[in-house]
């Protein structure tokens, strides 16, 4: 794989404090992403919200409302965790689908290829930009728009199971998946909205779990021990 995009959860980069930032494991998935990035893989960062808000459980905000609040907080873990990769010794862009001043740039599949090029990882944040979408449908937006060659979703368990393992211990793993399934059986590795722009666009995707060891790395160099979604 030549480009990749990574979908990283907000809860999981807070660690078990389930809310901010853990800095030891951010800086554990920087220093795994600059060993892809010194390899020559171009990396684009799609980064969730969760670990400071989720619209879609309050009941008292207007659902518009409440998404907008959610990308800004996605433009937030971008700008931390953009700074902590900084501090490893490589170089970034926090691109954005609206102005934030001089937060971000505006998005542009131009702009990215450009970022690219130039050895740079590249943040995606804000989602869309338009309410009722989550980060799940962006990170397959954006991941088609600069014809990535996967993504890599790092998520907290590790892999694509037909039931919940947290509650059943008998849920079996896949190793091998197709979208077309995943879309058939409700399977959630990404919301309903994501996968078929997935199908549509033969976008394959890798799950994985965050917290192994290099998880990143060995998935990218083929050393994978979590789910194929393919296409």
């Amino acid at each position: 794989m030549q480009r990749i995009l990574l979908k990283l959860s907000g809860e999981a980069l807070a660690g078990e404090k389930k809310t901010g930032f853990d800095e030891p494991t951010v800086r554990g998935v920087a220093l795994q992403v600059k060993e892809l990035t010194d390899s020559g893989i171009q990396v684009g960062i799609v980064i969730g919200g969760g670990n400071f808000w989720r619209g879609r459980s309050s009941e008292n905000i207007d659902r518009t409302k409440a998404d907008q609040i959610g990308m800004l907080a996605t433009v937030m873990n971008c700008i931390y965790v953009s700074e902590i990769f900084r501090s490893t010794g490589m170089k970034t862009d926090i691109l954005t689908p609206f102005q934030c001043g001089s937060f971000t740039e505006l998005f542009s599949k131009d702009k990215a290829n450009a970022c690219f090029a130039e050895g740079h990882v590249v943040f995606f944040a804000g989602g869309t930009g338009h309410p009722y979408f989550s980060t799940d449908t962006g990170v397959v937006l954006r991941a088609i728009e600069v014809e990535a060659d996967s993504i890599l979703l790092a998520k907290s368990i590790d892999g694509v199971y037909d039931d919940d393992p947290g509650r059943n211990p008998n849920a079996h793993k896949y190793t091998e998946v197709s979208i077309q399934e995943v879309i058939d059986k409700n399977l959630q590795v990404v919301d309903m909205t994501a996968s078929i722009l997935a199908r549509d666009n033969k976008m394959p995707m890798m799950v994985f779990g965050l917290n192994e060891d290099k998880s990143i790395v060995n998935t990218v160099k083929g050393n994978f021990n979590g789910t194929r979604v393919t296409v």
